[in-house]
């Protein structure tokens, strides 16, 4: 053991010679700092305590400044992420690079859509039935966001997009919507930008859906299976103005556009027979305000007759031209009801006809493709719009991702079909003298 101490000393003289140096200097130390030594003044204690902390507060330092030289040296240590958000100080630089190159990317997109409607006919309003989709990002929003965060506050973004000058409130079809978020929607939106919002689904549904047993949290039973049942306020007048017309006549009435009557399909035992609902139908269009347009969104193939297009012609209520998987074509549509039957038109593209919601939902999430073009809708589409707009009148279409795979590019499609096909009715002249 001896002669393998002194082989170590030997390989190693300057750690042997370090070691008696530290360890004499701390002998020194200890004895020039004797606190209690006999004959040590007060005023040599506080002297030697004052050289004892300047000792100290140099090893320390160096000993700091050597632990940090090694973990910036060491390649398996990370430093601090230059790309953390400080809590207090600016965004860092990468940050506002990255947001930079997302505004500039929407700035591109924003040029090229603003070219191509300035080739669209005016009084055409083209957007989506709804906003609040993450997967539109660089379509639509230049940076990703939440849902949650588009749905409150995402309105603004949308606005900004040249082409998508309308959009849809779906949600008013399943609850009224509060005034405070109709101010805050307002509040988002441009002078002369109109949504088109759904008519409460208790004033247009024929039947509602009751649980045929309550459910018991204490007995941990949920409901039981729902029920079709007959709608007392099938077609409310007062339910109607007052659930769904006065926050639109009041809080948002500067954004208001057409209001959509969105006819639910009713198996045979429980709808009505034609008769019945033509003459409730008369009634109730008959006795909407008229500061608000209405438009009818048939989904009941037997109502879809001529008596239906002689009430809505008679009304001024629009049938609104759909795309959806119980009805014929748009082009189909509107050789039934022709465009020139109200004073402005709707088209709103939801699904597919044949196809089902939630499976194309799944299919086509995060809707920011096209999936499945449809050239002959896109096509029908464009004739309508053609149209109205030769009858200088006004049209709302909107389009659901389900249409195709992404609404905005199913919008972007169905512009350019239109800006193809558009050819402004010549201008009335005068004769000579007249």
């Amino acid at each position: 053991m001896y002669s393998g101490m002194a082989r170590a000393k030997a390989s190693f003289p300057a750690v042997e010679t370090r070691t008696r140096t530290t360890r004499a200097k701390r002998r020194s130390t200890s004895r020039a700092c004797t606190p209690r030594r006999a004959g040590c003044s007060p005023r040599k204690r506080m002297a030697c305590g004052a050289v004892v902390l300047a000792r100290v507060a140099g090893v320390a330092e160096r000993a700091g400044s050597s632990r940090l030289d090694r973990v910036s040296r060491s390649p398996g240590r990370r430093g601090p992420n230059p790309s953390q958000l400080s809590l207090f100080g600016p965004a860092p630089e990468p940050a506002a690079a990255e947001a930079a190159r997302e505004r500039d990317a929407m700035a591109a997109v924003y040029d090229d859509a603003a070219r191509l409607a300035a080739r669209l006919p005016p009084g055409l309003h083209l957007g989506t039935s709804s906003w609040s989709f993450p997967g539109w990002q660089g379509l639509v929003y230049a940076a990703r966001q939440s849902t949650e965060e588009l749905a409150r506050d995402g309105l603004a973004e949308y606005a900004r997009h040249p082409l998508l000058t309308t959009v849809g409130i779906d949600r008013s079809f399943y609850a009224p919507v509060p005034d405070s978020d109709f101010r805050r929607y307002g509040a988002q939106l441009p002078d002369g930008f109109r949504c088109v919002s759904k008519a409460l689904h208790a004033v247009v549904s024929q039947t509602l859906e009751r649980s045929q047993t309550p459910p018991n949290e204490d007995e941990g039973r949920s409901a039981g299976p729902a029920r079709l049942e007959p709608n007392p306020d099938f077609l409310s007048v007062p339910l109607f103005l007052s659930r769904v017309a006065a926050p639109l006549l009041t809080v948002f009435r500067a954004h208001a556009g057409p209001v959509l009557l969105e006819l639910p399909p009713i198996g045979p035992p429980h709808r009505l027979p034609p008769r019945a609902f033509f003459e409730r139908l008369d009634a109730f269009l008959g006795a909407l305000p008229r500061e608000l347009s209405c438009a009818v969104e048939l989904r009941e193939r037997a109502y879809f007759t001529g008596e239906y297009r002689e009430i809505l012609g008679a009304r001024g209520v629009a049938h609104a031209y759909s795309y959806w998987r119980n009805m014929p074509s748009p082009g189909a549509q509107a050789e039934v009801v022709p465009v020139s039957n109200a004073p402005f038109a709707v088209v709103r593209l939801s699904l597919k006809p044949g196809r089902r919601y939630e499976a194309e939902k799944r299919r086509f999430h995060p809707f920011n493709r096209v999936i499945e073009p449809d050239p002959e809708m896109r096509a029908e589409v464009a004739r309508i719009l053609c149209e109205a707009a030769a009858l200088r009148i006004e049209s709302f279409t909107l389009v659901n991702n389900k249409a195709e795979g992404s609404a905005p590019l199913t919008v972007r499609a169905i512009a350019e079909e239109v800006a193809a096909a558009w050819r402004a009715p010549a201008s009335p002249t005068t004769t000579a003298g007249g």
